[in-house]
């Protein structure tokens, strides 16, 4: 790459500037020459998405922060399954160990916040919604 002072071209209808460095580019420009800025032509959209906050709120019942996101069935085996059995398996371990098993509790309460905070949403877009763009 050469040094020079000459000042970039005037802006017209056939071409626009870089949004990282401001380098002048053809309107129809994939990427940029003299930087890392490269066009994606994927739309970013605020509706259609679920809350990562809302869905650990959710999951003081586990399962329903799953339920939440859009992922039913693990959410409602959470909620009906695994709950009254990791809390089964809990108590029967307290048994054996003078009560210290029930620690064991708030663990798996913590690790299904943590999964329902993780995974991907499943949340549908409305299908008739235009979809604002941010």
């Amino acid at each position: 790459m050469e040094y020079t002072d000459a000042p970039e071209p005037p802006l017209t209808e056939a071409t626009m500037q870089c949004p990282l460095c401001g380098h002048t580019l053809p309107k129809n420009a994939q990427r940029c020459d003299r930087c890392d800025w490269v066009r994606t032509n994927e739309a970013v959209s605020a509706e259609g998405k679920a809350s990562d906050a809302v869905a650990v709120l959710l999951s003081i019942a586990p399962g329903l922060g799953h339920i939440y996101k859009g992922h039913k069935l693990v959410g409602l085996l959470l909620l009906f399954f695994g709950t009254p059995v990791a809390v089964g398996l809990a108590l029967l371990a307290a048994t054996g160990t003078a009560g210290f098993a029930i620690f064991l509790l708030p663990i798996y309460w913590f690790a299904v916040m943590f999964h329902a905070y993780s995974i991907d949403d499943r949340v549908p877009a409305d299908k008739y919604d235009a979809r604002e763009q941010y």
